[in-house]
């Protein structure tokens, strides 16, 4: 009996969904990082740092309806990255436009907010990057979230860390940074949390970092945690005598290097940071100047390199380096004279461990904190899947906005301590670049020869 005559239209499509889910897959699949003593581990179970930048934006632009990001954020942007050799970038977060709270723009907030973070994590992942989710901007009650606070906030900061945890629970690629820069505390309001006077008057309660450690763990989540110190994130002196519980062992110390933070220079290092680095992994979070050069900088990554702590560069925007430190000049990566520091040492320089320290035991608190009550917690966005396209256009940032980084010509907030809330904020191989380039050939092609829509990239 003749058969009849098969289509090999369906036939085809089928090997091209195939075909591009080996080549567009989940490249996080073979990327993940976890904490082994005072180290982190690669997915081969290798010790590694983390060498890289921050990319702000997201933290403000989205509360000033100016979008989410303040510049590209696309792939051309991390295949720009991918070339000074970063492994990691570290993204600083908005409470209020992550949970679409306290009148957030709803063009920029809420779950468009979040499908753009999603989106560039996976780009991140897909170039074989690290990402660091930061806590950085966030306010109790109804206030908005448009600087930093001396601390998480408890109406909000618990909420905010159960949902990116849930979104981002099966991410072994994606490390936390509970909160940015804590300040004006001390250290047991660091742990427990406290009550802090409001500037408006009255008072509200600041979270603990045991409290946003338990939060990110309810969720079933087991990446590692990021807790920044005292004095903006600068003093690691009491890190090791106040560690949360972690059911995971997954703390890492998060220290800020300015030349304006009191442990400025490598006397200092040698007695904080190397004294943590012995019993847990150092990651200096952010790392700067403001001279427009980068003597600093050589100093302590110098100081880094040989004592295996991770650094990242503040920050991957394009204004004044004079003014406040910026890593580049242009979108395409092209380094500012401050800039040039890292971009020249990052060529030279291996994420292995080089000269670490010898371990040591940590101590272990015999009793955990009790963390202060959650005054009725908010329920938490649903949990995302990493979406397929961007729908956020972000304006380009006004001029005369002061947490935005002017253009080149105008001169870029400081970041003293005073002004803060307005701071402006490798191993990575060619091969990596290549393949997204050839995956998005790749994936033109297909969609050409099935005749589907391509995917536009968002602006």
């Amino acid at each position: 009996m003749a058969r009849p005559p098969l289509s090999w239209a369906p036939r085809l499509a089928l090997l091209a969904i195939c075909i591009l889910f080996v080549f567009s897959g989940p490249a996080s699949a073979a990327l993940s990082i976890r904490v082994r003593g005072n180290h982190l581990i690669d997915a081969q179970e290798h010790p590694l740092r983390l060498l890289g930048v921050n990319f702000s934006g997201a933290e403000y632009a989205c509360i000033q309806n100016k979008g989410i990001w303040s510049g590209p954020a696309d792939e051309a942007t991390i295949a720009a990255m991918a070339a000074w050799h970063v492994n990691a970038v570290r993204i600083p977060l908005n409470e209020d436009c992550w949970l679409g709270i306290n009148a957030a723009p709803s063009a920029y907030s809420g779950a468009a907010y979040r499908q753009a973070i999603h989106e560039f994590v996976q780009e991140l992942h897909a170039a074989g990057i690290y990402a660091i989710l930061d806590l950085h901007w966030n306010a109790p009650g109804s206030q908005q979230a448009t600087g930093l606070q001396p601390m998480a906030d408890l109406d909000h900061g618990l909420d905010f860390w159960r949902s990116v945890a849930a979104s981002f629970r099966e991410d072994p690629a994606v490390l936390f940074d509970l909160y940015s820069e804590p300040h004006n505390i001390d250290w047991e309001c660091w742990l427990a949390g406290c009550t802090l006077p409001a500037p408006e008057g009255g008072s509200w309660r600041a979270a603990g970092m045991q409290s946003l450690v338990d939060a990110v763990r309810s969720q079933g989540a087991t990446q590692p945690l990021l807790l920044g110190g005292l004095e903006w994130a600068n003093d690691l002196s009491g890190w090791m005598a106040h560690l949360p519980i972690d059911s995971q062992h997954q703390l890492v110390a998060s220290a800020h290097i300015y030349p304006n933070n009191p442990c400025n220079a490598s006397e200092c290092w040698s007695q904080t940071l190397a004294a943590v680095a012995r019993a847990h992994p150092v990651v200096a979070g952010e790392l700067g100047e403001f001279d427009c050069e980068h003597a600093f900088i050589d100093e302590f990554m110098k100081w880094a390199d040989a004592n295996g702590v991770s650094y990242l560069g503040w920050s991957w925007n394009t204004y004044d380096c004079a003014a406040g430190p910026s890593l580049i000049a242009s979108a395409d990566g092209t380094p500012t004279a401050f800039g040039e520091g890292l971009h020249t040492h990052l060529q030279a320089t291996s994420p292995s461990i080089v000269n670490e320290p010898p371990p040591e035991t940590p101590p272990v608190r015999e009793e955990p904190p009790t963390p202060p009550s959650t005054p009725n917690p908010q329920t938490p966005p649903p949990i995302l899947t990493p979406p397929a396209a961007n729908p956020s256009a972000p304006n380009p940032p006004a001029a005369n906005s002061p947490p935005l980084p002017p253009p080149p010509s105008s001169p870029a907030p400081s970041r003293h301590k005073s002004t803060r809330k307005h701071k402006v904020k490798k191993h990575r191989t060619q091969r990596g670049a290549s393949r997204i380039a050839a995956q998005h050939r790749f994936h033109r092609q297909v969609t050409k020869t099935l005749g589907m829509p391509a995917k536009k990239s968002a602006s």
